[in-house]
């Protein structure tokens, strides 16, 4: 007798617990038959809707998969397609208007003021402004961001500005070739930038004097002789605002991008896209106005980098109060020489 009741409340237990669990099971099995009437019914009403699927493919939830790794378990980051929107609507129009318009600005202006020229006639005599290791890094910064600057215009403006004028098949080459130098020269001038800024720092200091140089716009306008030091006050924010901190940027946002297997998520690699592209068209448009002012835009400024020397007219009228240090003994050479006044045997400054 004893047994039989124990019989049936250990069945009444199992019920108990069984019941539930049935319950559980019929009413999914419902809800999937349900589903399935439900996508049955609607693919006769509206035959190849996908829509449902779809928006639970979209939904970003992570599913199994039998790779392991970040994301893996998502199909389809709907994020992606707003960073495509952001990157060919917004930045390439109004970057490539940006690109064009500084350019055009720069070519009004040198019509209109022409180039900086001297206010004194040259004195035949040559100073030594830059040493051959300062002229040797320079070069290596501006070269490697020259094909920088030109093999990324080309990714980003290519397909609009290229590709119907040389066809599918050359602008898939140029831009595969563009893409392979881009990655492999930027290692290049991120190590060259380190060396640039502690070889140029100490020169690129603020200074007193930088303010009435930025008031007085450096006499660009007025044709005045504004006195600075080794570099003046616009070469500094160059070199402090283009130089560190934006090249700082465009090197950190594309290592992101160089090196997708140290197992970024694809959110933070478009957003590293996003801002490399945003900081690289900025930094090239302003690099317009330091190349226009190195070259074509300042009389002897272009010789000064490829030389090593300017006349002493040139360095007391453009950095007069360096000019003044080295010529009174106080300041070295840039090549580590005491101060002097003329380098035998150097090459005449040229005139434009």
């Amino acid at each position: 007798m004893g047994a039989t009741v124990l019989g049936v409340r250990h069945l009444l237990l199992g019920l108990t617990l069984f019941l539930p669990l049935l319950g559980a099971t019929s009413w999914a099995q419902g809800q999937e038959s349900r589903t399935q009437e439900t996508q049955a019914q609607r693919q006769q009403v509206q035959p190849g809707n996908l829509a449902p699927a779809y928006r639970e493919v979209r939904s970003g939830k992570e599913e199994y998969t039998s790779v392991r790794g970040r994301e893996t378990g998502v199909l389809v980051q709907t994020e992606g397609e707003s960073w495509r929107k952001l990157r060919n609507g917004p930045i390439t129009l109004y970057g490539g208007w940006l690109v064009v318009l500084v350019l055009i600005a720069i070519g009004v202006f040198y019509k209109l003021r022409g180039p900086i020229g001297l206010h004194s006639p040259p004195t035949g005599k040559m100073i030594e402004r830059f040493s051959s290791f300062e002229r040797i890094l320079h070069w290596t910064v501006a070269i490697s961001f020259c094909i920088l600057a030109i093999s990324g215009l080309t990714m980003l403006f290519g397909k609009h500005v290229l590709l119907p004028l040389i066809g599918h098949a050359l602008f898939s080459w140029l831009a595969e070739l563009g893409k392979f130098v881009h990655n492999f020269t930027g290692p290049v001038f991120m190590f060259s930038i380190v060396v640039f800024a502690a070889k140029f720092v100490r020169d690129n200091m603020p200074r007193a004097y930088d303010v009435n140089w930025l008031a007085k716009a450096g006499g660009v306008l007025s044709g005045e002789v504004v006195p600075t030091g080794r570099f003046n006050a616009a070469e500094k924010i160059w070199f402090w605002g283009g130089v560190i901190i934006l090249g700082t940027v465009s090197s950190a946002s594309g290592l992101v991008l160089d090196f997708p297997n140290f197992d970024q998520t694809r959110s933070l690699m478009m957003l590293a896209n996003v801002v490399h592209v945003i900081a690289a068209i900025v930094f090239i448009v302003w690099s317009f106005t330091h190349i226009y002012l190195g070259t074509a835009g300042t009389t002897g400024a272009y010789e000064g980098m490829r030389n090593g020397y300017v006349d002493e007219t040139w360095a007391r009228e453009h950095a007069q109060f360096w000019y003044e240090d080295v010529k009174a003994g106080r300041r070295a050479l840039p090549s580590g020489a005491p101060g002097a006044t003329t380098a035998a045997g150097t090459p005449p400054l040229v005139q434009h």
